[in-house]
C-alpha cells in the first residue's frame, strides 16, 4: 500500500458540480452548499485528526473521471419482499415501492427529486441534519449528492415497517451519493437494511459510493438499521451516520463490511432521551489491499441510558483496519452503562489493524468499560482443530468465522449469521460478490427479536 498523492482537482471540477445542480434543479441554498463543499473538497485533508494522518490507509484513491451525472438502463431486479418498502438506487435513478396499507397509516416517502421539486417542510427536514464536511471525502459526498429520500413514520404507528434499500453500481466511474433522512415516530418500529452491490463487468477505474443517514427516534421507538457493504474491490466508499434518541427508544446500528477498496465510516449517536439504548455492532472481513476506517461516537446526555459498541475485524494479505470508538458521558447523564469492545484478528504478516477505544466520563454515577486487542490466530486453537482431523486452512477459517459471529449473534435479528454466511464464504474463498451472478445476493425477509414476543429488547450491557 504505497502512498500516493493524486491530483484531487482532477476528480471533480466546479463546473461539473454546477452542471449537476442544473440537472437536479437545485434550490439556491443547496446550490450554494454544493459549491462550498467543492471548495472544502479541494482544501481539507483525507483525515482531519492529525493523530491519525500517518496511517495512510486511504492511499491509492484516485477518482479521476468521476461522473455524478451518469445515466443508463436500470439494473434487473427480483420481486420485492411482501409488504415491505423498497428503494432502489442505480444509474437510472431512484425507484420507490411503498405498499398501500402503509400509505393508509400515514407513512410518507419522498425522493430527492420530489423534495427538490416541491420543497417545503419536507425539504427543510431532509437538509436539516446536514453538517459541514470535515474531511475531503465527506465534502466530496456533499458536492455530488444525486440520490436521496425522506421517510416519515407517524407517531402511534405500531405496525412494524420493513425497509429494504438497494444500491447497485453498474457503470465505470459511477458516483452515487445517497442521503436519507428518517423519522421513526413515537411507539413505531422500523427494520431497515442498506445493501450495496456492484455488477462485475471488468471495468477499469474506481467508483464512489457515499452514504449519509440521519435518524430521529421518537419516544419508545425501536429501530434496527443493518448495512451490508459488498461492492467490488475498486469501490471507494464513505459513510456518515447520525442519530438522536427519544425517551425509552432503542436503536441498533449493524454494519457488515465485505467488499470495497477503501471504506470510511463515521457514526455519531446522541442519547438524548432518558432510558434510551443504543447498540453499535460492526464486523469486517478484509483481504488483498482492502482497508476499513471506522469511527463511532456515542454521547450520553440523559439519565439511565445504555450504549454498547462491539467491533470485530479479520484481516489477511495486506488488508488494513482501524476502529476508533469514543464514548462521552456528560455531567447530567447519571446511571449510564457504556461498553466498548474492539478486537481484530490478523491472518497474515502483512495485515494490520489498530483499535483505539476512548472513554470521556464527566459524571460519577455511571458504569463504563472497554476492551481491545489485535492478535494473530491462537496457535493452540489451530492445533486443537488439526488434532480433530481438520486442515490448517480450514482450522483458521473456522476460528475466523467464529470470531466474526460474536457480532452476528448479538444482533437483534433472528438468524443473521446464517443469512450473511454465503457472502462471507465467497469473500473468504477469494471471490467477489456480484449482483445478479446466479441468485441475487439479497437479504431475505428478516425478523427482529424482542419487539413483540419479548417486550424487553435483548441488550447485553454486562461489564466484561
Amino acid at each position: 500500500m504505497a502512498s500516493s498523492v493524486p491530483r484531487y482537482e482532477e476528480w471533480l471540477t466546479l463546473d461539473r458540480v454546477r452542471k449537476l445542480s442544473d440537472l437536479l434543479s437545485d434550490p439556491p441554498d443547496l446550490r450554494t452548499a454544493r459549491a462550498e463543499a467543492h471548495e472544502r473538497f479541494l482544501q481539507l485533508p483525507l483525515e482531519p485528526n492529525p493523530l491519525y494522518r500517518g496511517y495512510g490507509y486511504f492511499s491509492g484513491v484516485d477518482l479521476t473521471g468521476l461522473d455524478p451525472e451518469l445515466s443508463g438502463p436500470p439494473v434487473p431486479l427480483p420481486p420485492p419482499l411482501p409488504d415491505s418498502v423498497r428503494i432502489v438506487h442505480d444509474v437510472a435513478g431512484t425507484h420507490v415501492e411503498l405498499p398501500g396499507h402503509l400509505r393508509s397509516l400515514g407513512v410518507t416517502l419522498h425522493t430527492l427529486d420530489q423534495l427538490l421539486t416541491h420543497g417545503g417542510e419536507s425539504l427543510e427536514a431532509f437538509l436539516r441534519g446536514s453538517e459541514a464536511p470535515i474531511d475531503r471525502l465527506s465534502a466530496l459526498a456533499t458536492a455530488v449528492l444525486n440520490r436521496g429520500y425522506r421517510l416519515e413514520i407517524p407517531d402511534g404507528v405500531r405496525e412494524p415497517v420493513r425497509l429494504q434499500e438497494l444500491t447497485i453500481l453498474s457503470q465505470p466511474h459511477e458516483s452515487l451519493s445517497v442521503r436519507r433522512s428518517i423519522r421513526a415516530g413515537k411507539h413505531s418500529q422500523l427494520l431497515a437494511t442498506e445493501e450495496v452491490f456492484t455488477t462485475l463487468n471488468g471495468h477499469s477505474g474506481q467508483r464512489l459510493y457515499a452514504s449519509t443517514t440521519d435518524l430521529e427516534l421518537g419516544d419508545d421507538a425501536k429501530v434496527v438499521y443493518l448495512g451490508v457493504h459488498a461492492p467490488d474491490l475498486q469501490t471507494v466508499s464513505v459513510y456518515r451516520r447520525t442519530a438522536t434518541t427519544g425517551t425509552s427508544s432503542r436503536l441498533a446500528w449493524l454494519w457488515n463490511g465485505l467488499g470495497g477498496f477503501r471504506t470510511k465510516i463515521r457514526n455519531h449517536t446522541r442519547l438524548t432521551g432518558a432510558g434510551s439504548r443504543v447498540e453499535d455492532l460492526q464486523a469486517f472481513y478484509g483481504a488483498g489491499q482492502q482497508s476499513y476506517d471506522s469511527s463511532f461516537d456515542l454521547t450520553h446526555s440523559s439519565t439511565d441510558t445504555h450504549g454498547q459498541s462491539i467491533t470485530r475485524g479479520v484481516f489477511t494479505d495486506t488488508a488494513r483496519g482501524m476502529s476508533r470508538g469514543l464514548v462521552r458521558i456528560e455531567p447530567h447523564a447519571r446511571k449510564t452503562i457504556a461498553v466498548i469492545s474492539e478486537h481484530a484478528m490478523l491472518l497474515s504478516k502483512g495485515a494490520r489493524s489498530d483499535t483505539i477505544p476512548i472513554l470521556e466520563i464527566l459524571c460519577r454515577d455511571v458504569k463504563a468499560t472497554h476492551s481491545t486487542s489485535v492478535a494473530p490466530v491462537d496457535p493452540e486453537k489451530v492445533f486443537y482443530l488439526e488434532s480433530r482431523g481438520m486442515t490448517p486452512s480450514d482450522s483458521i477459517r473456522m476460528i475466523g468465522e467464529g470470531f466474526l459471529s460474536y457480532v452476528y449473534d448479538r444482533a437483534p435479528i433472528s438468524g443473521l449469521r446464517e443469512m450473511l454466511y454465503p457472502a462471507l464464504s465467497t469473500r473468504w474463498e477469494g471471490g467477489e460478490i456480484s449482483w445478479a451472478d446466479g441468485p441475487y445476493p439479497l437479504l431475505p425477509a428478516l425478523a427482529v427479536t424482542g419487539t413483540e414476543a419479548t417486550p424487553e429488547w435483548r441488550f447485553d450491557a454486562k461489564l466484561r
